[in-house]
C-alpha cells in the first residue's frame, strides 16, 4: 500500500510540534503562539503542501458544483 505522506511531510510536522513543545511555534498572521496539538500538525503539513511534498489535499477543499440552486418553494 502506498504511502498517504512523504517522510519530509513527517519530518515537517515533528518539527512543528518540538517548536510547540518549547514554546516558539507561532501561528501565521496574528504571531500567537500555538498551544494547541492539532493546530501544530495543521501548520506543519501546510509548510509541507507550500514545498510541494507528498501530502493529501485538505478536507474541506472540495470544489462547490457550479450553478446556483433556488431555496425557494414553488407557489401551488
Amino acid at each position: 500500500m502506498a504511502r498517504k505522506y512523504s517522510k519530509k511531510a513527517s519530518a515537517k510536522v515533528g518539527r512543528a510540534m518540538k517548536k510547540r513543545k518549547a514554546g516558539t511555534l507561532k501561528s501565521g498572521r496574528s504571531g500567537r503562539k500555538v498551544k494547541s496539538r492539532k493546530q501544530a500538525i495543521a501548520i506543519g503539513l501546510s509548510e509541507a503542501r507550500r514545498e510541494g511534498k507528498k501530502v493529501p489535499p485538505k478536507k474541506g477543499s472540495k470544489k462547490k458544483k457550479s450553478g446556483r440552486k433556488s431555496g425557494r418553494k414553488p407557489k401551488r
